[in-house]
Parts: structure tokens; sequence; C-alpha cells
């Protein structure tokens, strides 16, 4: 638990504003653990964490939110985060899930979405969509054949959406 702990936090150290300290990467570790919830790690060959996601079931069942993924930097790019997913896939349709669903906060400016009032037209900024630069997940996403299914305007502050995203299970 402790690795991974470690790994939520550097993880999203400095790109939201959850997890920034050990207690609250414990906490969610933690709950994350709860029977009722899907949990699977990747480790390396000496047996260190480099990967995690999280399921969380919603709407009784049929829908499943994808919560957390994090994969160690230097492991990005080498399929674990598809395998991890995948996996989390398997395990949610196996316990009568139909959808997968994630939010994705975008606090950096980093797609069209952020430093702009979306209320003008949420679903013209929805369908102009673009990533603009740095590590926002979204084209990941997309390859895994998740799409935009809507968007919370000002989640963490005045321009700081969180994006969802979502899949046919």
């Amino acid at each position: 638990m402790s690795q991974t702990a470690h790994l939520l936090h550097e993880t999203f150290l400095g790109r939201c504003e959850d997890w920034q300290d050990m207690d609250s990467a414990r906490r969610e570790v933690t709950d994350a653990l709860q029977e009722d919830r899907i949990s699977r790690f990747a480790v390396d060959a000496n047996n260190q964490v480099i990967g995690w996601v999280g399921g969380i079931p919603e709407y009784g069942g049929r829908v499943w939110e994808l919560h957390p993924l994090l994969v160690a930097r230097v492991w990005r790019g080498r399929g674990v985060g598809r395998a991890l997913v995948h996996e989390l896939e398997a395990l949610a349709r196996r316990r009568g899930g139909q959808t997968l669903w994630l939010g994705s906060d975008d606090e950096n400016n980093e797609t069209s979405l952020s430093g702009v009032d979306l209320y003008s037209d949420i679903p013209a900024a929805i369908r102009n969509f673009r990533k603009l630069w740095g590590e926002h997940p979204c084209d990941f996403y997309f390859l895994l054949g998740f799409c935009i299914t809507g968007v919370m305007p000002d989640a963490n502050g005045p321009g700081k959406p969180d994006i969802f995203f979502a899949k046919r299970l």
C-alpha cells in the first residue's frame, strides 16, 4: 500500500489538487481497496508497483468509474496503462458493467476546454475539442476507444474543467 500511495502522490504532484500529500494518497489507496471496488496493480521484476487502476461501481454496477489510473513515468508508453485498463474492463464486464467512464481534469490549460467560458456553448466546445500541449491523457483514452461524453465547467476553479470520457463495455 505504501508503494502505491507514493506512486499516486508522485504522479499527480503539481498536476491537480488531489493527492498533494502522502496522507491523502494513503487514504485514496485505502478507499480503493474496499470490497465492492476493483483494484489492479502492475509490478516490475523487483516487485515494485509501477502502475495501478481502480474501478468504482455506480448505477447498480452497470456503470463503472475508472478511478484512478497511474503508471510510473519510466514505464509509460510500454503498454502498462493499456493492460491495466483492459483488465479493469474485463473485470467490470464480469460484474455486469456495461459502461466505463472517467473524469480527467484540465487544471493546466492543456486542452481547448480549459481557460475559456464553456457555458456559452458546451456542445460546440466538446465537438471542437483538441489537445493543446502537455501531458493531458486524452489521446491515450481516445486510443482505448473512449469518447468525450460531457464536461463540468469550472470544476476545479474558473476555466478549469473536468472532462468526462466513457466507452461501452
